[in-house]
């Protein structure tokens, strides 16, 4: 690229990384160890008064926001991963090498300083440089700094300006790391196993979603992505593991919209010799646990509104759900006269049984009452085809789906290891899956039906999609603020 075709900003920013190459300065050095950060200056440095310094020496780094020149001396400011901080220099302390960067400096360009801290007679804690060289010199310009990257589109598929110009953007990811880590706390001090389960999976399974498919050449064979680590925790269960866990990585071939994205993270846990009963408190407790950690209590706002994590949870079957958020009984109501009333609702699927029906209508009367934690339970088995039958209701099952915030965060079943009734149930799956080409359809594996064989215990299994949970405890709205690189159509199509 030329300088003349090149933006003024951008043409200018290169003449001086070049100006500084032929001036026998290295604009990108290839370390520089740091001896202190933002928060460890504030905190080791808070009792010093204005005009006070230490004579101790430090090394910090980070990337210049603002730069205020005032003829001999400058203050700047600059961003480290733990926040800003100022920095001050005189040109003349400087050697002639440390001048050069300094005199080349433009704001976005990446610095290391030497010196010690002191704080200004204004208040402000400041290091005092006396060494100042270039880390990385930049090309292309921040965007304004009083406006900062409010567009959100950019936002999403420029991240990094994002995380350079917006801090709360960079604690809400900080926070996400939190409620994972806090996840895992949770378990391991239960006893649990961290596995991982494979990407790539010749059959997919373990939920009613599409897949994404993709082709190994050695092997010649049709890969899909996995929707799901069920069959495969499941194995690991038979195989005499009583508590496992997977936080993984799921993609599922469908919309976008602001509680779905094609790649998104599962807490998935099994636990032998339990049920779903034994799940739902363990499933509350883990995330009032969270929202206690993180919020500091069970009741918090999110987006303007109050919600309650306080434990129990209310129990709702989804049937009384429909009946109490929609005015209808579907136990006295006939197949079509269910569709008919989702239908009217504005529903133009075309599901093949009841059960769908009953789920499609749960969906358009009652999830978005629910907001409040709450626990929506015995789900038609004409859905479920991994769980086992409800102990009192052959058309139901025992599974449960948590909601909270008007969306759902979560799934669990008592686990179906009966191997004649797993079999009978997949294969019917795979027959609606092959006779009306339903893609989210089970497939039938014979892999997992042979771990079924071989016998499962009673097992309680549960699913948590994490995005969610850490949508409610950031205060987001949707579920793109909070992956780093959501999923985007090229900025080209």
């Amino acid at each position: 690229m030329s300088l003349d075709k090149e933006n003024p900003l951008r043409a200018e920013k290169r003449r001086k990384l070049h100006e500084l190459k032929e001036k026998g300065v290295n604009p990108f050095p290839y370390s520089f160890e740091r001896t202190l950060n933002a928060t460890e200056a504030r905190k080791r440095f808070e009792g010093l008064g204005p005009g006070e310094n230490r004579p101790d020496k430090f090394k910090m780094a980070g990337r210049i926001l603002t730069k205020r020149p005032m003829g001999k001396a400058a203050f700047f400011t600059f961003q480290d991963q733990e926040g800003t901080f100022q920095g001050y220099l005189k040109t003349q302390e400087l050697s002639e090498k440390d001048r050069l960067a300094f005199e080349y400096l433009d704001i976005g360009d990446i610095v290391g300083l030497s010196g010690f801290i002191f704080r200004t007679q204004k208040g402000e804690l400041s290091i005092h440089c006396e060494g100042f060289e270039m880390l990385c010199k930049t090309l292309e310009p921040l965007p304004e700094k009083y406006h900062g990257l409010a567009d959100v589109e950019l936002r999403y598929r420029y991240r990094h300006l994002d995380l350079i110009m917006n801090p709360e953007t960079r604690k809400v990811f900080q926070m996400r790391s939190r409620v994972v880590s806090l996840m895992r706390q949770f378990l391991d001090a239960r006893g649990f196993l961290e596995v991982e389960t494979p990407i790539l999976q010749p059959i997919y399974g373990g939920a009613a979603a599409t897949p994404f498919t993709t082709h190994h050449k050695a092997l010649d064979m049709k890969l899909y992505m996995k929707i799901s680590p069920e069959l495969y925790l499941k194995r690991l269960i038979v195989g005499g593991f009583d508590k496992v866990y997977d936080l993984n990585r799921c993609f599922r071939n469908e919309g976008i919209d602001r509680s779905h994205n094609p790649e998104f993270t599962m807490l998935e846990w099994y636990e032998a010799y339990t049920d779903y009963n034994y799940q739902m408190k363990q499933f509350e407790e883990i995330i009032s646990y969270i929202a206690k950690e993180i919020k500091g209590s069970y009741k918090f706002e999110y987006q303007g509104k109050e919600i309650d994590f306080t434990t129990p949870w209310r129990r709702l079957t989804m049937i009384d759900a429909i009946k109490e958020f929609g005015g209808l009984n579907v136990d006295e109501m006939s197949e079509s006269q269910i569709a008919e009333e989702c239908k009217k609702r504005g529903c133009e699927k075309k599901h093949t049984n009841k059960g769908e029906w009953i789920a499609e209508l749960f969906d358009l009367t009652a999830e978005a009452h629910l907001w409040n934690p709450v626990f929506i339970t015995d789900h038609p088995k004409e859905i479920s085809p991994l769980t086992k039958k409800h102990r009192e209701r052959d058309d139901l099952v025992e599974r449960f789906e948590p909601f909270a915030a008007g969306m759902e965060i979560g799934n669990s079943y008592s686990e179906l290891n009966d191997p004649e009734d797993q079999r009978e149930r997949l294969e019917a799956q795979d027959e609606i899956r092959q006779s009306v080409k339903d893609s989210e359809a089970h497939p039938l594996d014979e892999d997992f039906l042979h771990a079924i064989d071989v016998g499962m215990p009673p097992t309680g299994g549960v699913g948590i999609g994490v995005e969610r949970i850490v949508m409610i405890m950031t205060d987001q709205p949707s579920i793109r603020d909070i992956i780093f690189f959501p999923t985007m159509k090229h900025k080209n199509d």
